[in-house]
């Protein structure tokens, strides 16, 4: 079953089992006669309404990403967080209704009646479809084609395992070897080839799937391997039994099964709603308050040196687009046509002497990135995320660093973990190779709270005056 008809089947069996609670509590509430009202409310309205509310509750919630041998119990205690959140809402909304218009309390009592009939209904509804869809999955209606990466005991063992469970949901169309040996078949199913040409054999093979069978000794493979692949896949990977019993592996286990999904994507679509609210409100707040400081230092730009106010450059953002990054004017002007625009331009020279004078004090205190604000506004770049880098040194990274282009599946930020963590500045490959490490340990940990983290440590660092001059 692929992605988007499993959504789609979600989405229905959803609105069905919505309608269907509402038309129980219409019932209770109206035809039965034990509750009381002034007016006899409508049917259709707001059924239309309340569906409309909970389907945007389920997806904040995360419940329309996509499922894939998940456990069942997980899921039902998701839908009791949404729809106890989201009778709470409806809660307090009629509590502040009903003391507007003096109505009686028993309909504020009728709120639990209502979470009771949409527990019933929607966890039954979830659980029927990942039954049949199981049932599919064991049948071999909808698996994943699936590489296996080694081709050694661990991997044959690992075949072994997903074929015994269908219903994980992976169907082994081949092996990719990590050694210099060639070919090689396993109970019907053969070495396609070698790390090297990964992403032939994705595409030859409409691969989703890739699950490692590496040793706790062959960390280098897996990031080769992942840093290789251009493809849109999933990684998977078997923890090593001291990971997995130390709670240093976030395991997704079924039959007993562990794995680990590599780089997930962690946040939920309720956080990344708030996340983009948060960037919106700080960059207006920012600009619109500070604008007689931002006009001040406009001027001050123009009358210390000649050229722009805002200096305007190109930029790589999420999923490599490109776009133009804003800051305020901090050298003379043309000042790479001085030196050419070569490695050393990238790093931060002490007392260079290109900078003017009153780009020092805006480099100081970090004033020199304002702007930036505004690429946040347009949506090119959030508060917190990788730095972004322009085009000529991302071509650079990517053949130094296979691994640099998972960088970019996030947009960039003001700010980053690796700014509040490591804040020497790039003076060779090996930094940027620091500063990678600790980009990807914030896109597999992203979080509002990591995000307020690093604003916080941010403002503390801008405070200290310890930036470039």
């Amino acid at each position: 079953m692929s992605k988007a008809v499993e959504r789609l089947l979600v989405f229905f069996i959803d609105i069905l089992m919505l309608v269907l609670a509402w038309y129980i509590y219409y019932l209770i509430r109206v035809e039965s006669g034990l509750f009381s009202y002034y007016v006899r409310p409508e049917f259709f309205g707001p059924m239309l309404i309340i569906t409309g509310y909970w389907l945007i509750v389920f997806w904040l919630f995360g419940l329309y990403q996509p499922w894939y041998a998940k456990s069942r119990i997980d899921e039902v205690f998701t839908i009791l967080k949404a729809v106890t959140f989201g009778v709470l809402v409806l809660f307090f909304a009629i509590f502040i209704d009903d003391i507007s218009t003096n109505s009686p309390a028993n309909s504020r009592l009728l709120i639990l009646v209502y979470w009771i009939l949409m527990m019933f209904f929607t966890v039954a509804g979830r659980v029927a479809v990942r039954t049949l869809q199981r049932k599919l999955l064991e049948k071999g209606i909808g698996l994943r084609n699936t590489l296996i990466v080694g081709f050694d005991e661990k991997g044959k063992e690992i075949f072994d395992l997903l074929v015994k469970y269908p219903a994980l949901g992976y169907k082994v169309v081949g092996f990719v070897r990590t050694d210099k040996r060639k070919g090689g078949e396993y109970k019907g199913i053969k070495v396609l080839g070698s790390v090297e040409q990964i992403n032939d054999i994705i595409r030859d093979h409409e691969v989703k799937e890739i699950i490692f069978a590496l040793d706790s000794s062959e960390h280098e493979k897996l990031l080769d391997v992942i840093g290789r692949c251009d493809e849109d896949v999933g990684f998977k990977i078997v923890p090593d039994l001291y990971d997995a019993i130390s709670g240093q592996a976030r395991t997704n286990q079924i039959y007993g099964f562990p794995l680990i999904e590599i780089m997930p994507e962690l946040m939920k679509p309720w956080e990344k709603v708030i996340k983009r609210l948060i960037d919106i409100l700080v960059s207006l707040i920012v600009l619109l308050v500070g604008l007689p400081v931002w006009i001040l230092i406009a001027v001050l730009i123009k009358i210390d040196s000649k050229g722009p106010v805002i200096y305007k450059q190109e930029r790589v953002g999420k999923d490599g687009k490109i776009f133009t990054l804003y800051k305020f004017r901090s050298m003379i002007e043309n000042a790479e046509a001085i030196t050419g625009s070569i490695w050393t331009v990238r790093k931060t020279i002490k007392n260079d002497p290109r900078v003017t004078r009153v780009g020092r004090i805006l480099r100081k205190f970090h004033l020199d990135e304002i702007p930036q604000f505004f690429n946040v506004l347009k949506g090119d770049m959030s508060l917190v995320g990788p730095r972004p880098e322009r085009p000529m040194f991302v071509r650079e990274f990517l053949k130094e660093i296979p691994l640099y282009k998972r960088r970019l599946k996030v947009k960039p930020g003001i700010t980053g973990w690796a700014q509040v963590k490591n804040i020497k500045h790039d003076e060779s490959i090996e930094d940027i190779k620091k500063k990678l490490q600790y980009d990807l340990f914030y896109i597999e940990n992203m979080s509002l709270r990591m995000d307020l983290k690093i604003i916080a440590y941010t403002i503390l660092h801008v405070l200290s005056g310890k930036g470039q001059t």
